[in-house]
């Protein structure tokens, strides 16, 4: 075993609990695996820079940081979903019940997407790229990165549409109050 695999895997069988129960008094417990598996990734990759004496605060202050991105990342998608629940031709919210639904509605759409669709739509929604920004990070040219934008937009307005007319189905099965004999 060479030196750096086996300097790893003591870090790691000597901090991995210690590690795994600092993520998981910061976040629920359903992330704590992925958010500790960032933290040994980043770990093994920079195995060189973990300061010998203090391997532990070395990796807190890398569990830190991942939890920080990860709280980002909710962040972003928290604020895509405002977004586009909010356009105005999308979305009338009459009361709380319909906010929650249409947002469920717009993660119903986003989910149906293509792993492509949603990639475009996360690198200009959540990372804020311009269209030449996002482009040179799928290595595609502005144009081609531009039509696929429009398509991925497009099919994600039609998810969306599609799921309003289900939402709007069940409206109209619901009696309301005047339309009851009385």
């Amino acid at each position: 075993m060479d030196v750096a695999k086996q300097r790893f895997t003591e870090l790691y069988e000597r901090h991995h609990g210690d590690v795994w129960r600092y993520v998981a008094r910061r976040i629920v417990a359903s992330d704590v695996g992925d958010v500790v598996a960032e933290v040994f990734l980043v770990a093994w990759r920079r195995v060189g820079d973990v300061p010998a004496g203090s391997a532990l605060p070395w990796l807190y202050g890398v569990a830190r940081l991942v939890l920080a991105n990860e709280a980002r990342g909710r962040r972003r998608w928290q604020e895509l979903t405002l977004r586009v629940a909010a356009e105005p031709d999308r979305l009338v919210m009459v009361d709380h019940a319909d906010g929650v639904a249409g947002q469920r509605d717009v993660v119903v759409a986003f989910t149906r997407l293509s792993d492509r669709d949603q990639e475009i739509l996360r690198l200009v929604a959540w990372e804020r790229l311009t269209a030449a920004e996002a482009a040179a990070v799928l290595g595609q040219s502005r144009a081609a990165f531009a039509m696929r934008l429009l398509r991925a937009r497009r099919r994600l307005r039609a998810h969306l549409g599609a799921a309003g007319d289900v939402v709007e189905s069940r409206r109209s099965a619901v009696p309301s109050m005047s339309n009851r004999g009385g």
